[in-house]
């Protein structure tokens, strides 16, 4: 049997393979089946309690799992949590009972000012506490865990103190919370900051992880641009691959945010990741991106 079929019964809800959902696909969603099993939704285009992006959703609700995803929480920022922002969000889960909320592990602005970027931290106990601190006071106001994504990075601080993963697994240890593991995300930033992605997957630990995603790069030559905007690389279905070895099958997503493909290509890629993912009846069946970690990686 496939070892995944023998992972201990997860605490998260199992979804399948989802897509992000994107107004370009609207019409094809609702006018025809689809082999995809549930979507993601941008949180914050979704506030407007009176806009079609709303009605959207909630007519996708009625047939689908849903997940919201934020950019704006910023978890990270030295600044207090914005109580605006979290009134919108809890009213917003409490109206479509999604089955994840998720957001990103980085800050967005300091000082009232927001930059409209995913900005990263410096890995260190001070920094570890105080996002802890906030993780749990979002969890509280929401009544239910949330989990938090590993960013695409492009600089590393000198003064860190523990890689990213040992500060994820910290993180979702000390607040209670899940991971989002991003491999695309892991991929771009050991190709940038030369370090070993399947030690990364290695570190993360297997009853954290409560979803996955994977995406498409742009290679700018000296550095990999984290721009959804491409079909996911070779490289990044093999570090998938191995990371369903060791997490299971997890609820996994598609994201694909720029130069939107039309519906059927996008599916095509939600179709890899099942794939992959799924549990196989033998030791014979095995997805055609390999689960073995390669004898040189990146860093390594």
């Amino acid at each position: 049997m496939d070892s995944r079929a023998r992972r201990p019964e997860s605490p998260w809800p199992a979804l399948g393979y989802g897509a992000g959902l994107r107004a370009q696909h609207y019409t094809e969603i609702f006018s025809q089946p689809s082999r995809i099993d549930w979507f993601e939704a941008i949180t914050e285009n979704h506030f407007d309690s009176g806009g079609r992006p709303l009605h959207v959703l909630e007519r996708l609700r009625r047939d689908h799992a849903v997940a919201l995803h934020g950019v704006a929480l910023s978890i990270g920022s030295a600044d207090p949590l914005d109580e605006s922002y979290l009134a919108k969000l809890q009213a917003l889960a409490e109206r479509i009972e999604p089955a994840l909320i998720t957001d990103h592990l980085c800050w967005c602005g300091v000082d009232g000012t927001v930059l409209h970027d995913l900005l990263p931290l410096p890995y260190t106990e001070e920094a570890l506490a105080h996002v802890v601190d906030k993780v749990r006071r979002v969890q509280d106001r929401l009544r239910r865990q949330i989990l938090l994504e590993n960013p695409s990075t492009y600089i590393a601080f000198a003064h860190s103190t523990m890689p990213e993963w040992t500060f994820m697994a910290e993180l979702a240890a000390a607040a209670d919370c899940g991971i989002l593991l991003d491999v695309n995300n892991i991929y771009v930033s050991a190709r940038n900051l030369d370090f070993d992605p399947y030690a990364y997957v290695d570190g993360i630990p297997v009853d954290r992880v409560a979803q996955i995603h994977l995406a498409g790069f742009t290679d700018m030559g000296t550095y990999l641009f984290d721009t959804h905007s491409a079909p996911v690389s070779d490289d990044v279905w093999s570090l998938y691959a191995y990371a369903c070895e060791r997490f299971g099958e997890v609820s996994t997503l598609v994201e694909w945010d720029a130069d939107i493909p039309p519906l059927e290509r996008l599916v095509a890629e939600v179709d890899r990741a099942r794939a992959i993912g799924a549990p196989r009846g033998g030791d014979d069946e095995k997805a055609d991106a390999g689960a073995v970690r390669p004898a040189a990686t990146i860093g390594g």
